[in-house]
C-alpha cells in the first residue's frame, strides 16, 4: 500500500465529515433563516429568482462534492479489503456504458444484470478476471476465468474532448465473443483515467498473468507480438 494512502483517506473523510456538517446546519437552521429571510427588506422578484437559484446551486455543489468523497472513500476501503485477502493484482476501473452492456452480453442468461459502481476494482490472479463493487466488504459483481479470455490489447477512446487509453479484454462465453473496455482511473490527484507507461505495465501485466495461466493449463498460450522494426532510409550517395 502506498504509505500516502492513509493520509489522504484522512483529508478525505475531514472534507466529507465538514460537507455533511454545513448540510446539516442548512437543514437544522431552515427555520430561523425563513425568519430572518422575511426581515430583509423587499426585493424584485429577478433578484429573489438569481438569489434562490444561486442558493440551490451552492446546496447541489455540497451534495455533489459529498456523493464524490463517499464514494472515492468506499473505492479506496475496497482496494485495502482486496490487497489484504487476494494474491492477484488490484487494479480500478471507471464506470463506461460500453462496458455494462457488453458484461451484460456476455452475462445474458444470468437472473440479474451486471451493475458497477462509478469507481469499481478489477483483480487479476491465476484464476482469471473478477470486477467488485462495495467497500469494506467487497462484492464481486461477475468472474471470467483465464479460458474465457481470448486477448487482451491496449487502445483508445474518445470522451468529449479527451482521449482515453483503454486496456480491451475479449472475452468468449457460452459460443458470444464481446470486447470490454476498460478504462482504468488513476491514482494521483487531478488525473481522471490511467494513460502513458502506468497504464502499459497494466496491459503487460495482465497479459503475462494470461500467458501463464493458459500454460498452466496446458492450454495453447497466444504468440508474443514482435517490436515493430524501424526502417531508417540511407542517406543517398553523392555523386561523383
Amino acid at each position: 500500500m502506498n504509505a500516502a494512502t492513509p493520509h489522504r483517506t484522512g483529508i478525505t473523510f475531514v472534507v466529507a465529515a465538514a460537507a455533511a456538517i454545513v448540510i446539516g446546519a442548512l437543514v437544522a437552521g431552515s427555520a430561523a433563516l425563513e425568519r430572518v429571510m422575511f426581515r430583509l427588506p423587499e426585493v424584485p422578484d429577478l433578484e429573489r429568482v438569481a438569489m434562490g437559484l444561486s442558493a440551490a446551486a451552492v446546496l447541489v455543489a455540497f451534495i455533489w462534492m459529498f456523493v464524490q468523497l463517499g464514494g472515492l472513500g468506499r473505492a479506496r476501503s475496497r482496494r485495502r479489503a482486496l490487497e489484504a485477502g487476494v494474491r492477484g493484482e488490484v487494479s480500478c476501473g471507471i464506470r463506461r456504458r460500453e462496458l455494462v452492456a457488453s458484461l451484460n452480453e456476455l452475462t445474458a442468461d444470468d437472473p440479474r444484470p451486471v451493475k458497477l459502481a462509478a469507481r469499481y476494482s478489477i483483480v487479476v490472479d491465476e484464476l482469471g478476471v473478477s470486477f467488485w463493487n462495495g467497500g469494506r466488504r467487497p462484492r464481486r459483481a461477475v468472474h471470467f476465468p483465464w479460458q474465457e479470455v481470448r486477448g487482451i490489447r491496449s487502445d483508445s477512446m474518445i470522451a468529449g474532448d479527451s482521449v482515453l487509453s483503454v486496456l480491451v479484454l475479449r472475452v468468449r462465453r457460452g459460443g458470444v465473443s464481446v470486447e470490454l473496455p476498460i478504462v482504468l482511473a488513476a491514482e494521483r490527484p487531478g488525473r481522471y483515467a490511467l494513460s502513458d507507461a502506468p497504464f502499459f505495465a497494466v496491459v503487460r501485466s495482465w497479459k503475462a498473468e494470461h500467458r501463464l495461466a493458459l500454460a498452466a493449463e496446458g492450454l495453447e498460450v497466444p504468440p508474443l507480438t514482435a517490436p515493430i522494426q524501424i526502417m531508417r532510409q540511407t542517406p543517398a550517395l553523392a555523386p561523383r
